[in-house]
């Protein structure tokens, strides 16, 4: 991949924050997120100081990967709005060193994860972090539209990476938390090539709105908003889950799905009215959705602590 022809702005020197950035935060903070609360709800309770070190270590490889994915893209980077700030666009950071602190914080977060927590976890980690730099940005991204379907299981990992660092196992509880964020991720990601489809285009990213139009995309972000849903209340009828998961989970589902029905009945003239506001909306729902889901396993998993839960529903409900 050629580098990017120096600017003026390689004169400056990166500061700290630069580096920060070059390691994602606004993904790091999900992941993290989404690992802490697999690890929490799962059955077997983890030693606090194995918890945060097992927790740093999935931040530093989550981090790693978004430098790594940076480094990447640095040419697409150059070309988007949205991305053309980046630290190594922008030539506060060089190529080189995003590879080498991308490489270097792989590695230290697969080998400490594995002392920390056990051996499965770490493998986990590696996963992720290959299949998000190698399978999805390397291969899948520029390739076919469907990149963020089959690319969004990296982000999807985090969860049960928490449960395996806790049990040293994997059971159906975390795999639907992954099938959650991995049906989660298409609408989500969707909403945001429709208002960023311009950027899309100029970069040569084969997203799904430009080779196959705005209103396919629409009709796919509604399809798997319906696929999305009995998945998200899935969890209700597991040992993680409960009533107040699925009275929060439907309520959820409910505005999403309006969201999503709004969207794919959309006029042309509608979108050109309104600038993408619709889409921005939608996109900016999916965030909160996810981390409401979440949230609510947390309060679940604390009302069974103190034995204030219903437990898991019966499937019958």
């Amino acid at each position: 991949m050629a580098d990017i022809s120096p600017t003026d702005t390689r004169a400056y020197e990166a500061e700290f924050a630069d580096y920060v950035e070059l390691l994602k935060p606004g993904v790091m903070r999900l992941v993290v997120f989404t690992a802490l609360v697999g690890m929490v709800i799962a059955p077997v309770p983890v030693n606090p100081v194995i918890a945060l070190a097992s927790i740093l270590c999935i931040a530093i490889g989550a981090g790693a990967s978004g430098a790594l994915n940076m480094w990447w893209d640095r040419d697409v980077d150059a070309i988007m709005k949205r991305t053309q700030g980046r630290p190594i666009p922008s030539g506060r950071v060089q190529p080189g060193e995003a590879l080498a602190i991308g490489l270097g914080l792989s590695l230290l977060s697969v080998m400490l994860l594995a002392v920390f927590a056990n051996l499965m976890a770490a493998a986990w980690l590696a996963f992720t972090i290959i299949f998000y730099v190698v399978i999805y940005s390397m291969g899948l991204k520029r390739l076919t539209p469907q990149n963020i379907v089959i690319g969004g299981a990296a982000g999807a990992f985090p969860p049960l990476l928490g449960w395996v660092v806790a049990t040293g196992s994997i059971s159906l509880e975390p795999v639907l938390l992954v099938a959650l964020i991995l049906l989660w991720t298409p609408p989500h990601f969707w909403a945001l090539a429709l208002w960023r489809n311009e950027d899309y285009k100029a970069a040569g990213i084969p997203m799904l709105p430009v080779l196959r139009g705005e209103r396919v995309t629409r009709r796919y972000i509604f399809g798997y908003t319906l696929l999305l849903i009995p998945v998200s209340l899935a969890p209700s009828f597991t040992q993680i889950g409960g009533s107040l998961y699925l009275a929060v989970a439907l309520l959820l589902n409910a505005v999403l799905l309006a969201g999503a029905w709004r969207l794919l009945i959309r006029q042309e003239s509608d979108r050109d009215a309104d600038n993408f506001r619709a889409e921005k909306r939608f996109f900016g729902f999916t965030i909160f959705y996810l981390f409401l889901h979440f949230f609510m396993l947390l309060v679940e998993s604390t009302l069974r602590a103190f034995d204030l839960s219903v437990g898991a529903l019966p499937l019958w409900f």
